[in-house]
């Protein structure tokens, strides 16, 4: 089955701005926030979000821990050339996505599991640090959107 060329962008932080990055597996030293496509057209981009942190790092969106009012729409989309190693997701003649851009605030300290076939490791870093470190200009640039969106500390 073919991905749909729309998807979601995680930035998952924590209240001092840190920022959770994990390594792809099928390309080793790419590093990234949470992303993914919808599985369905008429998908709410919010469950898309949902069901991705989950996949990808084990947190619960929607768990005590992690309320679901802790995912922030940013009301920012990206649309951008899709890499040739990646086309093959795609129907054919799919060249451009769009990725909506959310933020997730989490406490320090939040347990991370990854699915050893998507990821490979993780690390926070402060976000400017993070920023520099994605291969993804889209991802690198929501990243620096993030004192902007970020919910203010008690």
């Amino acid at each position: 089955m073919a991905k749909i060329p729309e998807s979601v962008l995680v930035v998952i932080h924590t209240p001092a701005l840190d920022v959770l990055l994990i390594e792809r597996a099928d390309k080793p030293g790419f590093w990234q926030s949470v992303t993914g496509s919808k599985d369905a057209l008429n998908e709410p981009l919010s469950i898309t979000c949902q069901r991705e942190v989950a996949e990808e790092t084990g947190i619960c969106v929607g768990s005590v821990e992690v309320p679901v009012s802790a995912l922030q729409d940013w009301n920012l989309a990206n649309v951008y050339e899709i890499y040739p190693v990646w086309r093959h997701r795609y129907a054919p003649g799919v060249t451009h996505n769009t990725e909506h851009v959310f933020g997730l605030t989490v406490a320090a300290g939040t347990p991370v599991r990854l699915n050893p076939r998507e990821h490979l490791q993780w690390l926070w870093l402060p976000w400017r640090e993070a920023a520099d470190r994605c291969f993804s200009p889209s991802n690198a640039e929501a990243i620096l959107q993030l004192p902007r969106f970020a919910p203010p500390t008690a």
